[in-house]
């Protein structure tokens, strides 16, 4: 916590102005999340017009714009950024501590916010979840488990909307910024698919300098934000002009190799982390029956690649960094009955003192 916002929100002395309240801090956080006065209002169940005349308070408790209103919707100010960076750390600290508290007394058990995002592979997401679940009721844990979208930072964890996350990593463990800890589970790439008549499909395989030439559909950028932006700069380091297109049915594949295989130009398809890298050999490709003229090819030496990373907070508890760590180095199974490799950042395992455990010797 910094100094300057200790003081404010200090209790105030007789006859001085009204200090900043816990309140305060909570409805500007939700402000910040939601982008709108409207939805942060409908999130925290008050009146708009309270939420305004709050955040108002707050600012000429400041003494400084913590927005700024647009047409096109908020934004915060250079003084709104540090006074949200300082009201997540304020309000996590405080909620632990409530938490603490409750323990001590017998009321509560220590909670996990989890996020696993939507679309990734499903054996890979029920067996972790299996495992988390499992672990956590052997630590008398409860879990909340959140399912939206990661970036590559994994900000959610980072700015402690959540404590832990399962997801992709397009760098090394080392890239994610402090204090977040990483254990990889395993690498994963996408499935590529062409049209029937490319040279890429009597070949079977396909270099990226072939795909970024051709009409790419991928995406959309929401659904997974950290892969959607790596794999974009690989292929525009290929071709800097190069960009994806968004699916047209992002919930069914054959719909979308249908569109695909229909167009006026060559087109390809490129799928989400789906497949394990080196992993057992595939069927025959004959593929699918719903292929629609399209057929699947390797993409050669494994460029799109992503890591499917269980992350979490190195300032949680220890116990829940611990409960982390071993399940996620207990998880034995992914999809193709690929063998799960456990890396970590090079620094001290929760129940480990003078020892650290080495990366992996897969890099990106």
């Amino acid at each position: 916590m910094t100094a300057a916002l200790t003081e404010l929100i200090q209790p105030p002395a007789a006859g001085t102005a009204q200090s900043i309240e816990l309140r305060h801090l909570r409805y500007f956080v939700a402000l910040a999340d939601a982008g709108s006065f409207t939805h942060a209002a409908e999130q925290i169940f008050i009146a708009q017009p309270t939420l305004s005349q709050q955040i108002r308070r707050l600012e000429e408790m400041v003494g400084t714009p913590l927005l700024q209103r647009r047409r096109e919707g908020l934004r915060l100010t250079a003084a709104g950024h540090v006074l949200l960076d300082a009201s997540r750390n304020v309000l996590a600290l405080v909620d632990h501590e409530v938490s603490r508290t409750r323990q001590a007394a017998g009321l509560g058990r220590q909670r996990l916010r989890m996020v696993i995002p939507p679309h990734l592979p499903e054996s890979m997401a029920v067996a972790a979840a299996a495992g988390l679940r499992a672990a956590a009721a052997a630590a008398e844990v409860d879990v909340v488990w959140l399912e939206t979208a990661l970036d590559e930072e994994f900000s959610l964890v980072g700015t402690r909307r959540a404590d832990a996350a399962l997801g992709w990593l397009t760098a090394g463990p080392e890239a994610l910024p402090a204090p977040l800890e990483a254990m990889v589970l395993c690498e994963f790439e996408p499935q590529v698919w062409v049209p029937s008549t490319h040279d890429a499909a009597r070949r079977g395989t396909i270099s990226l300098e072939e795909l970024a030439s051709m009409d790419v559909i991928h995406g959309p950028r929401r659904a997974d934000p950290g892969t959607y932006d790596a794999w974009t700069r690989a292929l525009q380091a290929v071709d800097p002009r190069f960009g994806f297109t968004d699916p047209p049915f992002r919930s069914s594949l054959p719909l979308t190799l249908a569109f695909a295989a229909a167009g006026d130009r060559s087109a390809a398809v490129l799928t989400g982390p789906i497949t394990v890298v080196n992993g057992p050999a595939r069927p025959v490709r004959s593929r699918s029956a719903d292929a629609r003229g399209m057929t699947q090819v390797d993409l050669q030496h494994h460029p799109l690649t992503a890591s499917a990373a269980l992350v979490w907070s190195g300032d949680l508890p220890r116990a829940l960094q611990q409960m982390l760590f071993d399940a996620a180095e207990n998880l034995s199974a992914v999809p193709s009955r690929a063998a799960i490799h456990p890396i970590r950042q090079g620094r001290r395992t929760p129940d480990t003192e003078g020892s650290t455990t080495a990366p992996g010797s897969r890099r990106f």
